[in-house]
């Protein structure tokens, strides 16, 4: 049987898809059993054992992840069908994304340059069944690739390759943001990039009166009260212009976020309108030089000392530090503690600064780290010594709950990650699409060539499958639901699918991606700090992995 696009292999396509989910979702319930036996001692999941068994864990949580970014990308279709709007690109999406996936779980999933997520690290194999077989076989095929990139050329200024399936709303606020994008930040983001120049103000303004600061922020406290999806699709086109911008939004989400759970009335009351209307411009201040990820063993400590709180210690990779108004600070508020119980959450207030002056608050100082990409708000290391912390800037007005909220805010943080990562590979497509059609070599575009069509083929694919797993853990965070699995996959994946496009489209420009003037050379800077920040990739698999088996 070949997949072509007739109706009736049409219908056949959405049939074998359902009929090989189920096979894969019973192979990932396998795995799970098989790292459960290898990792449980006494009864009890072992971080030591866990540790020593890391390749079959971190194969898990790819495996999952597949399971889960299969599932979405089936759920999508079927919903487009019974909506009379599954076409032949989405057609070719669903077949090709489904085709490639299977052969991954199958043969080996990439999780970095040099590593692959096999079955055979949690000792476990398959043979895949009819459906799976001609997937396989015929799912991600040469022609098939090409006939999806000639659909891709016609598409006549979409937004996106392929239906999204969002509602019209969601398409309307994606619509403006994509607009302001193209015409405010677009033409200038280089620029930026290659100066090592922060954002306009002008930007950050107009976001503001557009109500990004805002958008997720209950109507009560002055912002629009819309759905955490409203906050991917603005993040991913805002990001698709220049992650930088893209990335604005999140520090005043996270911070409205840490609030509204961790918060007292009088702090909801005192800060949210402030960061809805954009009056006021968060930083989030925790990572420290020797803990990376580890933030239960911070070191700076807050004291109590005259009706406030006095803060010592450092700080580094703060992002937006100098012109900033307030920073969600975490600090050990308990000496006789070493890990995560005993920290807490401050408000701590401070002077925006000046090119001349960037950290004229007293108490603080600061210096820039000089970076690669993600450039548009700078990072900086943060110096505190007896820096001063009103008492009731307390998150919450009880010590040791800082660990906690910000546990809190991780799912939408993730989410948040996934969407900037949707939006930079978006970015990469067009990019490299518009170069390989433009491009002549030997006498023809180079979009012709099967290998530079098959690498913008793939892109457009993983784009859409990364993108129906950011916005069902969207959706499960707008609904009630827990989805720090979910938010955790879109995270891992659309980080990779982001580093993935960004290189291939670099490769597409040959030589000239090589060169700074050309912005591909830009995104692949900007792409490469996704599978760091919010969570390194191989810890991020092993959340995940720990999570599966509780």
């Amino acid at each position: 049987m070949a997949l072509d696009q007739n109706s009736g292999v049409m219908t056949d396509l959405l049939g074998l898809t359902a009929e090989a989910l189920p096979e894969v979702e019973a192979l990932f319930e396998r795995g799970r059993e098989a790292l459960r036996g290898l990792v449980t001692v006494a009864g009890k999941v072992s971080a030591t054992a866990m540790e020593e068994h890391q390749f079959a864990a971190h194969s898990l949580s790819w495996l999952a992840t597949y399971t889960e970014a299969l599932r979405q990308l089936r759920a999508w279709a079927g919903r487009l069908a019974e909506d009379g709007r599954f076409g032949e690109m989405e057609g070719l999406i669903l077949q090709i994304g489904f085709g490639e996936y299977l052969s991954q779980i199958h043969g080996g999933i990439p999780i970095s340059q040099g590593e692959m997520a096999r079955l055979g690290d949690l000792g476990i194999s398959a043979v895949p069944g009819l459906a799976a077989a001609v997937l396989m076989a015929e799912g991600n095929s040469p022609a098939a690739r090409m006939r999806l990139v000639a659909l891709m050329r016609g598409n006549h200024g979409r937004a996106t390759f392929g239906v999204t399936g969002l509602d019209d709303e969601l398409e309307m606020i994606r619509d403006q943001f994509r607009r302001f994008a193209d015409e405010k930040v677009v033409p200038f983001a280089h620029g930026w990039h290659l100066r090592d120049e922060l954002i306009p103000m002008e930007i950050i303004t107009a976001l503001a009166e557009m109500g990004v600061f805002g958008l997720t922020i209950p109507e009560e406290f002055g912002g629009f009260g819309l759905s955490k999806a409203s906050m991917v699709v603005v993040s991913e086109e805002l990001s698709r212009g220049y992650i930088g911008v893209g990335s604005l939004g999140t520090r005043s989400e996270i911070a409205a976020e840490l609030i509204l759970c961790g918060g007292t009335e009088a702090q909801k009351a005192q800060w949210l309108p402030k960061l809805a209307s954009g009056e006021i411009l968060p930083t989030a201040v925790f990572t420290e030089p020797n803990t990376g990820s580890d933030l239960g063993s911070l070191r700076t400590r807050a004291v109590a000392v005259d009706g406030a709180w006095e803060v010592t210690g450092n700080k580094t990779w703060i992002t937006h530090a100098a012109r900033t108004h307030v920073m969600t600070l975490l600090a050990r508020t308990d000496p006789e503690t070493t890990d995560y119980r005993g920290l807490s959450m401050f408000l701590a207030e401070k002077v925006p600064g000046t090119d001349a002056e960037p950290f004229p608050t007293p108490g603080m100082t600061g210096g820039e780290i000089e970076v690669l990409g993600y450039r548009g708000m700078k990072e900086y290391e943060l110096a505190f010594d007896g820096f001063k912390v009103k008492t009731e800037n307390l998150l919450g007005e009880v010590p040791g709950q800082g660990f906690k909220q910000l546990m809190q805010t991780f799912e939408s943080a993730r989410i948040q990650t996934a969407a900037r990562a949707i939006g930079v590979a978006q970015n990469a497509l067009e990019v490299g699409m518009a170069y390989a059609t433009d491009r002549k070599q030997f006498g023809k575009a180079l979009i012709e060539f099967p290998r530079v069509a098959g690498k913008l083929a793939m892109m457009a694919v993983e784009v859409m499958i990364t993108r129906q797993l950011t916005y069902f853990s969207a959706w499960q965070k707008d609904h009630g639901k827990r989805c720090d699995l979910e938010a955790g996959m879109a995270k891992l994946l659309g980080a990779r699918v982001a580093w993935a496009s960004a290189d291939n489209a670099l490769q597409i420009h040959g030589g000239n991606g090589f060169a700074l003037e050309y912005q591909i050379s830009r995104i692949l800077c900007d792409a490469r700090i996704l599978n760091i920040f919010e969570g390194a990739a191989e810890i991020q698999a092993q959340v995940i992995a720990r999570r599966l088996l509780d």
